[in-house]
């Protein structure tokens, strides 16, 4: 599969949801949406994949700096793997999204922004670094970033 697919970025948080597009043959992911976790926020998601053509969903997974699968991750994972029942036609991927927040924080108040009151920016922020840290990765091996959802963590 190559950039010739619409991709969507997703960071997962407890709160907050941050939402990131990249069009078909398109090589920069761009902030979309903030979804507030809860209620309807799957739904939202199916509905801004399918407005956006995407086909291919890449879910943050924020394992630890060690290496370690925490309880963030394992939250994540299983939102992904629901994500992946009510969006079937794309593939959900997690990959690795150590530090994004964080980063887009910094970026963020680099710039001059009010991280506190900005919080909706910081999650789409967050949402763009991954997908276009998997765009990028894309682009230099030709083969997708990330890795699909065991077989254990797909539900049917």
């Amino acid at each position: 599969m190559t950039l010739a697919v619409a991709m969507l970025g997703v960071d997962v948080g407890t709160v907050r949801i941050g939402i990131a597009a990249c069009g078909a043959g398109v090589s920069l992911a761009v902030p979309v949406e903030t979804v507030p976790r809860g209620e309807g926020d799957l739904a939202r998601i199916a509905t801004i994949a399918q407005e956006r053509q995407a086909r291919v969903i890449f879910v943050g997974d924020p394992i630890t700096l060690s290496g370690d699968v925490g309880p963030a991750a394992v939250a994540a994972r299983q939102f992904a793997a629901d994500l992946a029942i009510v969006v079937p036609d794309a593939e959900v991927r997690m990959v690795d999204e150590r530090l994004s927040t964080a980063q887009s924080a910094r970026s963020l108040a680099a710039a001059g922004r009010d991280t506190r009151q900005a919080r909706n920016v910081v999650d789409q922020a967050a949402a763009t670094a991954i997908l276009q840290n998997a765009v990028d990765a894309e682009s230099e091996t030709g083969r997708l970033a990330g890795y699909p959802l065991s077989k254990s963590e797909k539900k049917t």
